[in-house]
């Protein structure tokens, strides 16, 4: 098995720091640009500036006969979706839940909000921190609180510019005229983020986002799927370290398990960029590495006991 190239620890984080902004920006300003949201008052979506009905408007369809309403939502409804959902499968199958580790919006929230949490607490979770005994001080922990609500904010902001007209919504809020339905999911969506964030971001990518579960099955079915890999064979160079490709997992995870204990990888690399700082000096490298997995009890999420060859071979003979 020849690992992948991984590059130096600027380069790599560097490069998920520009790919995660990025779509990051997108995220906030696709609505805004009418890249792609769904108006709620017109009724249809929106897509690159156009009004996306999948050519299903209402004085067509009462003048058209089922044939024809049946072959314009086979080609603008049932085909996208039957090309596009293998296409995302196949991706998670391969390279594992490199979307969320790469481009998540939620998962450069969470990244963000661990940092914050080691400055206060030195632990990158409430739970960890209450474990340890380290609480924070009180200032600090209220300037956390802030930057979660205004996190929560921007993101049920965002959220509700994907369904109502953005500008409009935006000169409302800033001149205070926003509507009792807005305003009551602006309070309630800015809540229930905040807790999120605070509390609970780990437990919601692990278990509480259907589509990065999808993905992780999808890349737990695939033994030869790309993944971190520990270089056991080398594990006494590990003596000296304090555990640092394991504190740097944003998920929480023991870095250097086998493949099922990192069922929500999120294949973000910091273990590896973490190793590779510690055994910079070392000349055989990191003990980490990211290339395909080989096929095996520890590669998929239902184990399948292997067979010798050599005593299958003897029990045909038999």
């Amino acid at each position: 098995m020849h690992a992948q190239t991984i590059p130096n620890k600027d380069t790599l984080q560097k490069k998920r720091l520009l790919t995660r902004t990025a779509f990051f920006g997108l995220f906030l300003l696709a609505p805004v640009l009418n890249i792609f949201r769904y108006d709620l008052t017109e009724t249809h979506f929106v897509l690159l500036g156009f009004p996306l009905s999948f050519n299903l408007e209402l004085a067509w369809v009462s003048q058209s006969s089922p044939t024809e309403v049946a072959g314009q939502i086979l080609v603008w409804f049932i085909l996208p979706i039957t090309l596009l959902v293998p296409l995302v499968l196949w991706i998670a199958w391969k390279w594992g839940r490199i979307y969320c580790g790469w481009l998540c919006p939620h998962f450069s929230v969470v990244e963000a909000i661990n940092h914050l949490m080691t400055r206060v607490t030195g632990r990158p979770t409430l739970y960890e921190a209450l474990r340890k005994g380290r609480r924070g001080k009180a200032l600090h922990w209220a300037g956390l609180g802030l930057v979660c609500a205004l996190i929560g904010f921007s993101w049920a902001l965002a959220m509700l510019s994907y369904l109502l007209p953005p500008v409009p919504l935006y000169i409302d809020l800033v001149t205070g005229q926003l509507a009792f339905y807005p305003a009551v999911f602006l309070a309630v969506a800015t809540t229930l983020f905040t807790l999120d964030f605070l509390f609970a971001r780990h437990l919601f990518c692990k278990y509480g986002c259907a589509f990065g579960v999808v993905q992780s099955i999808a890349w737990m079915t695939n033994g030869k799927g790309s993944v971190v890999t520990f270089d056991t064979k080398r594990a006494a160079a590990c003596r000296d370290c304090t555990r640092a490709c394991d504190e740097a997992c944003p998920m929480r995870l023991p870095t250097r398990s086998h493949k099922r204990a990192k069922f929500t990888c999120t294949q973000c690399l910091q273990c590896v960029s973490a190793c590779r700082e510690v055994q910079k000096n070392n000349p055989d490298g990191s003990l980490l590495s990211w290339e395909p997995g080989e096929p095996g009890k520890q590669t998929v999420l239902i184990p399948v006991r292997q067979v010798d060859p050599s005593t299958h071979q003897h029990s045909a003979r038999v």
